[in-house]
């Protein structure tokens, strides 16, 4: 039972905020507090203060409006505090990452007489290396010579007139204290490919050997994270933690209280954690250039020792592996049939699925050959690296100079992480599935310039997130505005894997549905399912239906039918119109934001990313319409591999997948209509099936309580 001094504190956190804001408590943030604290406040622990018994596992759907941060944060935050432990909120993004941390924790701690400190914790990736920006504004002189044997590994050392003003205007605010290294507090937008060559990752990086690591902008932030009682992270970096084993970056699990903020994400996101892939000519082109570079740096360089020998070792090693990979590309050229189709962000990606995850036998021993050689790779990059740092240290006779060491490790640190990503898709690719677990999803890509991709992915995180998280934590939260598929939480448990023992609960958003908008269903005459005749309906009616909507957002599930009706439309009515794809995701959005402001009209059109996480309120969007019930990609690998392996066991992967998947993203897509309580408008859906199916009645009757007008 929650101890009545724990209670008291809470209660009195939320009864402050309430009154130092001016605000009105809210029925289901006080049920959130309360769930929280129910499951988490009563959690029992051994001598050693870690949690005995079952998993103290609690998930909440918590509807637009609900106030979740300031909910989950006055019940977390004294729980950890008075148990000993971290707590570690993570997002899905990054946007609301920099909410919480730069908006929503600051408010918490002036409002709420709740004393804490927190920190973000954000991937190296984020961060500046200041030697790599040493490095380019030398324009390869001196320590780079090496380097430029190897601009494939993204060691690209020339630098145009625009590249350079800005890597000096870096070096000067970083010199003046006006900007710390962080990619996020840099003014101006800064481009991905500009951004790349400034950072690096854990392979790359030489620690404490590196000349800048007293001023590393990285491990300064990494410093500051141990002292602090809550850290805010993203659900990637949680993963890549668990997965050495917790406790690696982040505290350790059993130590750690976490919450799961947009926690509808974490299946997929653990997902994409264990999946791997390769593109089999590009891997033989860097293997023909880790020939070629390697033999040349032992021409120029003649290597005493062990770290000579391990070097020519490479280029025979990289030969082989690279006419194995020939082999594999003109098998699998061979043998795929690729059939065109879109992925869930509406690219065009021609794919061959292996079903049920089985590999051709000849294809199978062709992956365990390059498996084995791949392994080969590995283990010498890995102890080359390790000669490396002792030459660093200053240790044994690697006889290389620590300076020329440190130029080199990053070279062969990334060496060593390509060759282990391959090794790790063999080894996904050809390894048996057990009997009584899901299989992989095993499929080709066409890729770019005629490129094949292999793929080897996991159908269901269940098992991975059980075992490493749920079993393991102190305690944990999962929160989103979206948990419940049809009504229950059974999609999000198998999704998941939320141990039998989690606890689970809805609370009520504080929108007034009925009162704030109308869903409507008109009859367009055209099935869904006859893309055509659906098409041609949409772009003779859509003009009617948003008239008089100063801000309307129109979602497709499908880039072709999106473009179809674009083109379609008259000409005049098509310049009120951006459509997702033309600009970057944000650019879309304050052009369209602009035109509103201004008085006209603006039309959204956009794909599966912008019905959820798009925030529109008032008049920047006062009508959804929504093209049809938004079912997933058929042709997805890992979505047709999961239907298959629930089929295989007798269940119904259209009724137990396909329906819920779907359910959910419609009531995603509705929750771009009501942003505040003020907000107001419409939504219309242009599926018959929504009415005329038993699922699509199912479906309906999931969404939040708008008044329905159906034709």
């Amino acid at each position: 039972m929650l101890s009545p001094e724990l209670k008291s504190q809470i209660q009195g956190a939320y009864s402050r905020f309430l009154e130092a804001k001016e605000l009105k408590p809210r029925y289901g943030q006080r049920l959130m507090i309360a769930e929280i604290a129910k499951v988490l406040g009563t959690i029992k622990v051994d001598e050693e203060g870690r949690r005995a018994g079952e998993p103290a596992v609690v998930a909440v759907e918590a509807g637009t409006g609900t106030g979740k941060t300031v909910a989950y944060s006055l019940a977390t935050i004294p729980l950890a505090k008075a148990a000993g432990k971290r707590l570690v909120i993570a997002t899905a993004t990054v946007a609301l990452q920099e909410q919480i941390v730069f908006k929503d924790l600051p408010d918490l701690m002036r409002n709420s007489g709740l004393n804490f400190s927190f920190a973000l914790a954000k991937g190296r990736g984020r961060y500046l290396c200041l030697s790599r920006l040493d490095a380019l504004l030398q324009e390869g002189q001196a320590q780079s010579a090496t380097a430029q044997m190897f601009e494939e590994e993204g060691f690209r050392l020339d630098v145009d007139e625009a590249s350079q003003k800005l890597y000096t205007q870096m070096v000067e605010k970083l010199a003046g204290n006006r900007w710390d290294g962080d990619r996020d507090s840099w003014a101006q937008e800064l481009d991905d490919a500009a951004w790349s060559r400034l950072t690096t990752d854990h392979s790359q990086c030489t620690n404490r050997h590196c000349p800048n690591f007293q001023q590393c902008a990285f491990y300064k932030a990494r410093e500051g994270m141990t002292k602090v009682d809550v850290i805010v992270t993203n659900h990637d970096m949680v993963l890549a933690d668990l997965a050495l084993g917790g406790g690696a970056v982040l505290p350790d699990p059993r130590d750690t209280l976490y919450v799961f903020d947009e926690a509808h994400h974490l299946p997929d996101k653990a997902i994409g954690h264990f999946a791997h892939f390769t593109r089999l000519r590009s891997t033989a082109d860097w293997l023909g250039q880790v020939e070629k570079n390697l033999t040349k740096l032992l021409a120029q360089h003649p290597l005493p020792g062990d770290l000579g020998r391990l070097i020519e070792k490479v280029p025979e090693l990289a030969r082989e592996l690279r006419s194995q990979q020939q082999f594999m590309f003109a098998a699998c050229e061979q043998l795929a049939d690729f059939k065109a189709g879109e992925d869930m962000s509406g690219r065009e990606r021609p794919r061959h699925r292996f079903v049920g995850g089985l590999v051709p036998e000849h294809l199978s021993e062709m992956g365990l050959e390059l498996k084995k050689g791949f392994a080969q790779l590995n283990d010498v990059f890995t102890r080359l690296t390790e000669l490396l740092k002792q030459a660093m240290d200053g240790e044994g006779s690697v006889g290389l100079a620590s300076h020329q060491a440190e130029e080199w490790y990053p070279l062969f640190g990334s060496l060593l992480a390509r060759a282990q990503g391959n090794w790790e898709l063999w080894t996904a690719f050809t390894t048996e599935d057990p009997e009584d677990s899901p299989p992989m999803a095993r499929w080709l890509t066409l890729a770019e310039f005629g490129d094949i991709e292999v793929n080897a992915s996991p159908i269901l995180a269940a098992e991975t997130l059980r075992r490493n998280l749920w079993n393991v934590a102190y305690g944990a939260l999962a929160t989103s505005a979206t948990l419940t598929a049809l009504g229950t939480f059974d999609r999000y448990r198998m999704r998941a894997g939320l141990p039998r023992s989690a606890a689970t609960a809805v609370v009520p958003s504080p929108f007034h549905h009925a009162e704030a908008g109308v869903l409507r269903i008109p009859d367009l005459k055209a099935d869904p399912r006859d893309v055509p005749a659906h098409t041609a309906a949409i772009v003779r009616e859509l003009p009617r239906l948003v008239e008089g909507s100063r801000g309307t957002l129109v979602l497709f599930s499908s880039r072709k039918q999106m473009q179809d009706v674009f083109d379609g439309l008259e000409r005049e009515w098509r310049k009120r119109v951006l459509i997702q794809g033309n600009l970057s995701k944000q650019e879309t959005l304050n052009k369209h934001k602009a035109r509103v402001d201004a008085g006209e009209p603006g039309v959204l059109f956009g794909l599966a990313s912008f019905a959820e996480g798009v925030d529109l309120p008032g008049a920047y969007c006062e009508h959804v319409v929504i093209a049809k019930i938004p079912f997933a990609v058929p042709d997805d690998p890992v979505e047709a591999a999961l239907a298959e392996w629930i089929e295989a066991r007798g269940g119904n992967p259209f009724m137990e997948i396909a329906v819920p998947d779907a359910s959910l993203r419609l009531v995603q897509a509705c929750g771009r209509l009501l942003r505040t309580e003020a907000d107001r408008g419409s939504i219309t859906l242009l599926d018959r099936r929504m009415v005329t199916l038993r699922y699509g009645k199912a479906i309906l009757n999931a969404l939040p309580p708008f008044r329905r007008e159906i034709e």
